[in-house]
């Protein structure tokens, strides 16, 4: 079982709080990505359920029994890190090992269950060397295999991605939710990558200054979001704002409008614009768009457009698509 319950959790530094008051419900099995941008106490939170911070008031329940002051070792619980925390002078089979000594199990079971991630995490070619002849993948599936040979009620990652370059990153996200299938046990991931929290989650935690602003599935939170920090956190590139009278229009405050859902027009169109730069992406065109009083907007299409910079076209939203805000930023369904 990996169920996590937070009920009223707060964490203060000195006066400052950056977590205030805050109920969330994890459950067994579900991958949950905590999301949201720099400062937003995101890797906090994390660490306040690792047991590596203590919680300044409220508590932490895992699986069914209460872990506010439970060292982090009796929590059940194995942390994955940014750095990957590898032991350089230890080979791979020596650096996933290494737990299982600190809890003492016989040579017998330690082989087994480090060839049973090594299999799982394709390391069994590798199980040798030591870590500063592996690639960043490498190590970073090194630092996985160490948790896993735990057998945790949940994984922890904290931003384990951000050392890689792209590429590398889009495989390891599909590793990691593949691990996540095979395994069937909870994972917590922190990350400041909307598109990796889409691609990922089960379930995302949208954070704000210590604040959650919405938790839902991928596609709720990108469909239906809930204010206007979801809508333009959300979503690559984010979503157009639109205020004024043009707002008044559709009985909003504020009307948001995404990138794809924007046609353009060189004939006609509801808002008249010039474009200025155009980043061609190969299947996708994101083009920028002047619309004088309106504000900048940015439009997707798909494949390549005949339009130039500076030259006038029409932009039309889908108004089945149009959110609406009201004056406190929250969306008018």
């Amino acid at each position: 079982m990996g169920s996590i319950t937070l009920k009223q959790v707060t964490k203060a530094f000195g006066p400052k709080e950056v977590i205030p008051p805050l109920d969330l419900d994890i459950h067994d099995g579900e991958f949950v990505v905590f999301v949201g941008p720099s400062g937003c106490g995101k890797s906090t939170l994390l660490r306040l359920i690792a047991g590596l911070e203590d919680v300044t008031s409220g508590s932490i329940v895992i699986d069914g029994k209460e872990a506010t002051d439970a060292a982090p070792a009796k929590r059940g619980l194995a942390m994955v890190f940014q750095s990957y925390a590898l032991y350089p002078h230890m080979s791979v089979r020596k650096n996933i090992a290494f737990p299982l000594k600190m809890a003492k199990l016989s040579q017998a079971e330690i082989d087994a269950k480090v060839e049973n991630a090594a299999r799982i995490l394709n390391l069994a070619d590798y199980i040798d060397r030591r870590p500063g002849q592996l690639s960043g993948g490498q190590r970073q599936r090194v630092a996985i295999g160490r948790a896993i040979v735990r057998e945790p009620a949940a994984f922890l990652f904290d931003e384990p991605l951000s050392n890689l370059d792209a590429a590398l990153r889009v495989t390891m996200r599909q590793e990691i939710s593949e691990l996540h299938q095979s395994l069937a046990t909870t994972m917590i991931y922190v990350t400041h990558d909307q598109v990796e929290a889409m691609t990922m989650a089960d379930k995302i935690v949208v954070l704000h200054d210590g604040y959650i602003e919405q938790v839902g599935a991928p596609l709720e939170l990108y469909e239906r979001p809930r204010n206007m920090f979801v809508a333009g956190f959300i979503g690559s590139p984010k979503m157009n704002f639109v205020e004024g009278p043009e707002a008044a229009k559709h009985d909003a405050h504020t009307i948001g409008i995404r990138p794809e859902h924007l046609t353009i027009s060189t004939e006609s169109g509801s808002w008249e614009g010039k474009v200025g730069l155009a980043e061609h992406l190969g299947s996708d065109t994101f083009l920028k768009v002047d619309c004088g009083p309106l504000g900048e907007m940015t439009v997707r299409v798909v494949g390549e457009l005949g339009v130039k910079a500076g030259q006038t076209v029409w932009l039309t939203p889908d108004p089945s698509k149009l959110h609406r805000f009201d004056g406190k930023g929250l969306s008018i369904f």
